[in-house]
């Protein structure tokens, strides 16, 4: 069998680490299209060589542009890759317009469509990935569901005869990477920064909702810098780009500004952190995992098993924002909604099980 995932996006390249090591394990070709919607190498490149994921076999180079533009930029460049290759099925990672694009790829030259991480729902239609996402399970042949909150959005939505509970292939990384940056005292963030043990939170804000409008921004960056401990906010390109374009300086008070993380390090830095302050899907659960505190700069989250079981607080910029980032951790919990760390294995069986001409 030969499976063509696509990926463009700094979510996507963790979650294709296990993915990867498990088809080589199943005996699965796996043929990998790198679509460069992340052409930032630290939010690209890095996670191939750090995850020991196999090499991109395409890599279309599409980089930034408005939604239409980038989208409609992958499908040309993913229907020249199908033509070529002509997988047995094609897999896409989550909510990015890498995602939707290859699968309305996929489908329109007939070629079985399987989305890893479906069924989760924000209900929120101003956020372009939840549209993505929702398009993307419709138009999918199997639907590989990270969580049972998911599997009940998908049958709600009619689409319980497609969908398979296959855990959470982040679930399997993270419990990877945390594995093997255990035993090394402190991390990056705190040998540059001289920061104690549990001294800071680590923030990562890059949402067109939070950075689009200067003085949405601005709120944001007041807030962090508002907080009652050092806050160092990984600075996405996009969020560069927003303050530099808006003559907004990033750093005060609290707030340092520092370089995006390669994800090891990335990994240790939220393990030693105090908390979280983020707007990003990822993070939010894989800080869960790790059992570090967050704090989620949205209205609403797909991950919200980490809400019920109280560590992750929804939240608007502002005094919300800092009340939130200095509070308590905390109950522990042995709750594991999000798998056992075998997932990839999982998602192998499913699509070897499911060959289209079975």
């Amino acid at each position: 069998m030969r499976v063509m995932s696509v990926v463009g996006a700094r979510p996507q390249f963790v979650k294709l680490a296990p993915i990867d090591r498990a088809f080589k394990a199943a005996g699965i070709e796996h043929v990998i299209v790198h679509t460069g919607q992340h052409y930032d190498p630290m939010l690209s490149d890095v996670f191939f060589a750090d995850l020991g994921i196999s090499a991109p076999n395409h890599h279309l180079g599409v980089g930034s542009g408005t939604h239409g533009r980038q989208t409609g930029a992958m499908l040309a460049a993913i229907d020249g890759v199908l033509e070529d290759d002509r997988p047995d099925w094609m897999l896409v990672y989550g909510d990015t317009n890498s995602t939707l694009a290859a699968a309305l790829a996929a489908v329109k030259m007939h070629i079985p469509v399987a989305h890893l991480e479906a069924g989760l729902r924000s209900f929120n239609r101003r956020m372009p990935e939840e549209i993505n996402r929702v398009l993307t399970d419709h138009a999918a042949d199997l639907l590989l569901a990270p969580t049972q909150v998911g599997m009940d959005h998908l049958a709600e939505e009619g689409l319980a005869s497609r969908a398979v509970l296959v855990g959470d292939v982040m679930t399997d990384v993270l419990y990877r990477v945390r594995d093997e940056v255990a035993a090394q005292p402190g991390c990056a963030i705190m040998d540059e920064l001289g920061l104690a043990e549990g001294s800071y939170s680590v923030a990562t804000i890059h949402r067109p909702d939070n950075t689009d409008d200067p003085a949405i921004l601005n709120t944001v960056l007041d807030s962090l810098g508002a907080v009652d401990h050092p806050v160092v906010l990984l600075a996405h390109p996009r969020l560069v780009a927003k303050c530099e374009a808006a003559g907004i300086s990033i750093d005060r008070g609290s707030l340092r500004s520092h370089r995006p993380l390669a994800y090891p390090d990335l990994v240790a830095s939220v393990m030693h952190a105090r908390g979280v302050i983020t707007d990003s899907g990822g993070l939010q659960k894989e800080a869960f995992l790790l059992r570090t505190p967050t704090t989620t700069v949205r209205p609403q989250t797909e991950w919200v098993e980490t809400v019920e079981l109280g560590w992750n607080m929804l939240v608007e910029p502002g005094p919300e924002l800092v009340t939130a980032a200095e509070r308590p951790r905390p109950a522990d919990t042995l709750a594991t909604p999000y798998g056992d760390g075998d997932s990839a294995g999982k998602v192998a069986q499913t699509l070897l099980a499911a060959e289209p001409d079975s």
